[in-house]
């Protein structure tokens, strides 16, 4: 069963908190292991602080979540300005990561998406978009190890 969230919160620090309650609630729920969900989270947060200090004049962004049998995917969005060229572009898919100095207080976000997520990409049209993808791997109980061979229902709420 394929699992789809989709959520629109306006460009505010606060916001980044809403959406790790939420998705969090929503992934465990779906039985993801605990590392899994830690791993989809912190990218995530860092997704939407980018698009939170990067995604003027837009007055919102979008976090969607899609969840299949294997596989994880999400993109966090807004419709601010695109980055210039292709320098940040260059940033999400070369073999080299880049690293800020030791003194620098941001510039980690790409390089933790890239190391915590299964791929990473960038897109920047028609909305500037950050794609992350998490295969659910061998840390995963099977339901008969995590359940005692009971499947436990889903249940979803409505916000």
């Amino acid at each position: 069963m394929t699992t789809v969230f989709s959520i629109s919160l306006p460009r505010r620090a606060y916001t980044v908190s809403v959406v790790r309650d939420v998705l969090g609630a929503l992934l465990r729920r779906s039985g993801l292991c605990e590392g899994c969900v830690d791993d989809i989270l912190l990218s995530v947060s860092e997704a939407c602080a980018n698009a939170i200090e990067h995604g003027e004049p837009a007055d919102d962004y979008e976090v969607e979540a899609e969840l299949a049998p294997g596989w994880c995917e999400l993109r966090v969005s807004h419709a601010g300005r695109v980055p210039e060229g292709t320098a940040l572009a260059r940033r999400f898919t070369s073999d080299h990561a880049h690293l800020p100095g030791l003194e620098e207080e941001s510039g980690r976000g790409i390089s933790l998406m890239r190391y915590l997520m299964d791929e990473v990409a960038f897109s920047g049209e028609p909305r500037t978009t950050v794609i992350l993808r998490k295969r659910v791997t061998a840390c995963d109980l099977t339901d008969d190890q995590a359940f005692g061979g009971e499947v436990p229902q889903t249940r979803f709420a409505l916000l």
